[in-house]
């Protein structure tokens, strides 16, 4: 079953300042992507997720759209099923890091390692667009 929930324009940008406009999965800037950012429910309606405050997340289109709704993936190094990161209840610095060069994220925990994996938030062309952001001084994001 699909949803297409309204979000008030209020809402939309409480949810935008409070990630200060990054989004909150992978870290990538509105100001530095072309496409609009979207606002995710954390826990997605079709599993009951409501369309408040503490459920919604800013996320680029990439990310959202990988999640999809997913809420639980596996750990590549211990191969648990685990919760995904929710940006609402968890500390990004506490999941992940960022590589020496700046072009990749690390997971630091079973839920950083998943949801790397499971929103595919290494995958080349970002890696590659990361890592000349970094080179002018655009990257990483200042937290």
């Amino acid at each position: 079953m699909a949803f297409s929930t309204y979000i008030p324009p209020a809402v939309r940008k409480l949810v935008a300042e409070r990630a200060k406009f990054c989004c909150e999965y992978c870290q990538l800037q509105q100001d530095l992507c072309p496409d609009t950012f979207e606002v995710d429910h954390i826990i997605p309606q079709t599993l009951g997720g409501k369309t408040e405050s503490n459920n919604l997340c800013y996320s680029c289109p990439v990310c959202n759209n990988t999640k999809r709704s997913q809420i639980t993936a596996h750990d590549p190094r211990t191969g648990r099923h685990v919760q995904l990161f929710d940006p609402r209840r968890h500390i990004w610095r506490r999941h992940f890091r960022w590589s020496a060069d700046n072009g990749h994220i690390l997971g630091k925990t079973p839920i950083g390692r998943a949801t790397i994996e499971a929103l595919d938030m290494n995958r080349p062309r970002i890696v590659r667009i990361r890592l000349l952001w970094a080179a002018v001084g655009l990257h990483p994001p200042i937290a």
